[in-house]
């Protein structure tokens, strides 16, 4: 009985569980990288303190992605994260249209801002900024005009 004892009472005792600690990783530069990804688009990102400025392979942002809406895609986690002006970011994006590529420098910045300053994690992370959208285009089935598409049906 004593035995049993002493095992609920190793039991009741509280078992510290060490949460995940974020570091910051840094390149020998002083930037932090990270990669994004959407629908068929990789961005490569980089992440250094400056004055603001966004360059999308070797152009402006606003020039790049010449839609409003895009713009604001790409602006959301530095917003968010209240770094307005703080971060200049150089990013390449390959692959996919313009909506996909936007979406990717977006994961990109994410990422890299939670590798620059790993206090950034929770806001980015509530804001849904941190989770690569893994909608991709459904393949083409046999005997389909499409993926789902039926070809037309003929009575006669």
């Amino acid at each position: 009985m004593a035995d049993l004892n002493s095992l609920q009472d190793l039991g009741s005792a509280e078992v510290e569980t060490a949460a995940p600690v974020h570091v910051q990783k840094l390149d020998a530069q002083g930037r932090a990288y990270a990669t994004g990804k959407r629908k068929d688009a990789v961005a490569r990102v980089w992440v250094k303190p400056g004055s603001g400025k966004i360059i999308v392979n070797d152009k402006e942002f606003a020039e790049y992605f010449a839609r409003p809406v895009l713009q604001m895609v790409l602006r959301q986690p530095i917003v968010a994260a209240d770094r307005d002006g703080q971060f200049d970011i150089i990013a390449t994006v390959a692959g996919g249209g313009l909506s996909g590529q936007a979406g990717a420098v977006r994961h990109g910045i994410s990422r890299a801002l939670t590798f620059y300053e790993p206090g950034l994690r929770a806001v980015l992370k509530k804001g849904g900024f941190l989770t690569r959208d893994s909608r991709t285009v459904e393949r083409k089935k046999y005997g389909k005009a499409k993926a789902r598409r039926s070809f037309q049906f003929s009575k006669r």
